[in-house]
C-alpha cells in the first residue's frame, strides 16, 4: 500500500509567478503541480493531497504566529497521512523549520520542508526537482523528523541555516553532517537518523516581541543593547559574539547592561557570529566574563534554532 502524504503549500518562491512588482505568490498551485507532474513516473510517487493556506506567506514577512498556523495544520492533519511536505518560502525556511522541530516533539514521521530558488513557472527551475523528492522522503519511514531538502541534500531541520542568496544549493548544516544525499540514489545517513519518538506535541502561545538578538560588532555601544532589552514584553535575547564566544570585556558599560538585564529575569544566550564552531565561553578571559553575569552558552546552535528555541520556550511555560 502506498504510503499518503500531505503536502501544504505555505506560499514561497516555488508558488510564485511573474508581475510589473516582481515575483508574486500564485493561488491554485495544486492544479499548477498536476500539470508538471503529467509527464513523469507518478506511479512510483506516495499519493498525495494538497492543501494550500488560505493566506500565502511570502517568507520575508513571516511572524512567529505563522509557525502557529503550519504546526496546526500539521498536528490536526497528523494522523491522516503518512509524511508531509511544507513548501515554504526559502528566505526563513530555517526558522520555520527549526520552529517545527521543537513543537513537534517525539514525532514518529517524516515532515519534510523544500522550496525552491526559481519558481515552478519558470521553464529553467529546481522546483520540481525539490518537491518530487521531497514527497519521496515524506514517504519514507526511516525518516521521523523535521528536515529541510533542498538540491539534493537531506539537513536536520534545526541544524540547517540559508547560505546562499542565489545558488541553488542554498541550504547546508555546517555543525552536523548532512542526513541524506539524493543523486541517482537516495542515501540516508541511518546511523544519524532520530529514531520514532512519543509524540508531545505543543502549540505555544508566541509573543512576536518576546526576543530579540543583536550582533556584536566593533564600537557597540551599551545604550543600544540596553534599549533592546528595555520593553518588558522582551524577555530574550539571543547576542552573538565573536569566535568562541567573546564580547568586548573592555566594554564594562555594556556587561553591566547585560548582568543588570540578568538580574531583572532576561534570559540571554550566546551564540558565535561564525558558520562553523561553537561558543567555549571559558577559552578566553572575555568570554569567561559572560559566565560570571549569567550568560547561557548556546554550544553549536545556529541563530535560527536558539531564536525559535527560545521563543519556544518562553512560549509554553
Amino acid at each position: 500500500m502506498k504510503p499518503r502524504v500531505l503536502i501544504l503549500y505555505t506560499g514561497g518562491t516555488i508558488g510564485m509567478e511573474p508581475s510589473d512588482r516582481g515575483y508574486v505568490p500564485l493561488r491554485g498551485f495544486g492544479r499548477l503541480l498536476k500539470e508538471h507532474l503529467q509527464a513523469r513516473a507518478t506511479h512510483q510517487l506516495p499519493d498525495y493531497e494538497l492543501v494550500e493556506l488560505e493566506t500565502l506567506i511570502d517568507s520575508a514577512n513571516l511572524t512567529p504566529s505563522d509557525w502557529c498556523r503550519i504546526g496546526g495544520e500539521v498536528i490536526e492533519q497528523w494522523d491522516a497521512y503518512d509524511g508531509f511536505v511544507i513548501l515554504h518560502g526559502t528566505d526563513t525556511m530555517a526558522y520555520t523549520a527549526s520552529a517545527l522541530s521543537f513543537m513537534l516533539r517525539g514525532i514518529d514521521k517524516p515532515v519534510i520542508l523544500t522550496g525552491s530558488q526559481i519558481p515552478l513557472t519558470e521553464l529553467r527551475n529546481d522546483a520540481l526537482d525539490n518537491l518530487v523528492t521531497a514527497l519521496m522522503l515524506a514517504g519514507d519511514n526511516r525518516i521521523s523528523e523535521v528536515c529541510i531538502f533542498f538540491d539534493g541534500r537531506l539537513l536536520r531541520g534545526n541544524r540547517s541555516t540559508k547560505l546562499k542568496s542565489a545558488g541553488l544549493d542554498a541550504f547546508d548544516s555546517p555543525n552536523f553532517p548532512w542526513l541524506g544525499q539524493v543523486g541517482i540514489h537516495i542515501d540516508l545517513q541511518n546511523n544519524l537518523l532520530r529514531p520514532p519518538g512519543e509524540r508531545d506535541f505543543r502549540l505555544p502561545a508566541y509573543d512576536p516581541q518576546a526576543v530579540t538578538m543583536v550582533q556584536i560588532y566593533p564600537g557597540i555601544s551599551a545604550q543600544m543593547i540596553d534599549s533592546l532589552l528595555q520593553p518588558a514584553r522582551v524577555h530574550g535575547l539571543i547576542l552573538q559574539t565573536y569566535g568562541v564566544g567573546n564580547p568586548p570585556n573592555h566594554n564594562r558599560e555594556l556587561l553591566r547592561v547585560l548582568e543588570r538585564a540578568v538580574e531583572r529575569g532576561k534570559i540571554i544566550v550566546n551564540i558565535t557570529q561564525c558558520i562553523q564552531g561553537r561558543i567555549d565561553q571559558g577559552a578566553y578571559a572575555t568570554g569567561s566574563s559572560l559566565n560570571s553575569i549569567g550568560i547561557i552558552p548556546g554550544s553549536d546552535l545556529t541563530l535560527e534554532a536558539a531564536f525559535t528555541k527560545l521563543h519556544t520556550l518562553l512560549g509554553t511555560e
